[in-house]
């Protein structure tokens, strides 16, 4: 049972209440609508909430202390869609209802601060009397091996890690002492491998943004070294935030990502391997390192545009975070980063277009209907 405390139930924060992202809210019925091209969310996320936010500065985070927007951090945004602070009471009831019944699995995220580890063990039990298949999303700056090992207990089957920077000069630019930040590389890694021996392989996710600076060689790199430790890697496309550092910032041009995407599946898959693979004097990836023949017949399937996170029982994308880092017009136009269902024919031609484009332009219009309207 949830045990209240008369402190955190009046000022709003957890471990009594958390954020929902909107697709949770909207699945939860907190709010109404529908998302487009009738995705469907397999997987509630949640995030704590504190008064005085999170002490991490990282240059690209909506919940980042640094952030220089007029509001409260409770109502800062989040990967630029609102996350309302609601009752965790109300988010146990409303998943037993048959709105909920295709629910497979919830991520509880932590943030970067004091009274995380013990507020996040508790929600992880109030969960587990609702549902079996629970992430953590853990904060690698406030934790040890001992806390994951009560996490475990507590009910979490996988547990995942923002490293988000795909190598250490990037890490300490953008999230420790170029901003003054307390994240550390090495302690990431460390956490990582922690992580590995107390969930079991391939039950640890690493998050990792596309466009932060480095080149697809880096980033093919790091998710090699990820998948070599144990550790599956789940990819994002950048996407400012306001008022964050790194506001000006473009998203990262489609074909790179497309051509991440695809090396990301193709290690995790076992199919391939970053030595396997080549690099123009750019860092670009020209050869994926496996036969034209797995190359289209992976391409087809569509499956590695797909949102990549945590698995359950029944799918391998349940965490599929529909429209999390695009927006409904670039959905539109052909500019899905991350597909929240499985390509049909029509995405699975402009996704070819696409891994061969190798200009640098941000976002384009891929429909040719659309140009013609």
């Amino acid at each position: 049972m949830l045990q209240m405390s008369k402190s955190s139930a009046s000022t709003g924060e957890s471990p009594e209440y958390v954020r929902i992202s909107l697709a949770a809210a909207l699945t939860l019925g907190f709010y109404n609508g529908s998302f487009f091209r009738g995705a469907r969310l397999y997987c509630l996320n949640l995030l704590l909430t504190y008064n005085d936010g999170c002490i991490g500065k990282c240059a690209y985070c909506g919940l980042a202390g640094s952030r220089r927007i007029p509001k409260p951090w409770t109502e800062h945004s989040f990967i630029r869609v609102d996350w309302p602070v609601v009752p965790l009471r109300e988010v146990l009831r409303r998943m037993q209802s048959e709105r909920c019944s295709h629910v497979e699995r919830v991520c509880i995220s932590m943030v970067t601060h004091k009274r995380a580890r013990e507020d996040t063990l508790i929600i992880i039990r109030a969960l587990r009397e609702c549902i079996d298949e629970i992430s953590a999303l853990i904060a690698p700056t406030v934790v040890n091996r001992d806390w994951l090992y009560k996490a475990k207990d507590a009910g979490a089957d996988k547990v995942g890690i923002a490293v988000d920077a795909a190598t250490p000069e990037l890490f300490d630019k953008l999230r420790g002492r170029g901003v003054r930040g307390p994240h550390r590389w090495e302690r990431y890694w460390e956490v990582i491998r922690w992580s590995v021996e107390v969930f079991g392989r391939y039950n640890v996710g690493v998050h990792l943004i596309v466009g932060l600076g480095e080149t697809e060689k880096e980033m093919v790199h790091t998710i090699q070294r990820a998948y070599d430790m144990g550790a599956l890697t789940h990819l994002f496309s950048f996407f400012p935030e306001e008022g964050s550092l790194l506001e000006s910032r473009p998203q990262p041009p489609i074909g790179k990502y497309r051509r991440i995407q695809l090396a990301r599946y193709l290690i995790n898959k076992g199919l391939s391997r970053y030595e396997r693979m080549r690099f123009d004097d750019m860092g670009r990836i020209i050869d994926f390192g496996v036969s034209r023949e797995i190359y289209d017949r992976v391409v087809e399937t569509g499956l590695p545009f797909m949102t990549s996170g945590c698995s359950s029982k029944n799918r391998e994308n349940a965490c599929n975070r529909p429209f999390s880092d695009f927006t409904p017009f670039q959905a539109y136009i052909g500019e899905m980063r991350n597909y929240p269902f499985r390509p049909g024919d029509k995405d699975i031609e402009i996704i070819r277009r696409q891994l061969a484009d190798y200009s640098n332009t941000p976002v384009k219009i891929w429909i040719n209907d659309y140009l013609e309207a």
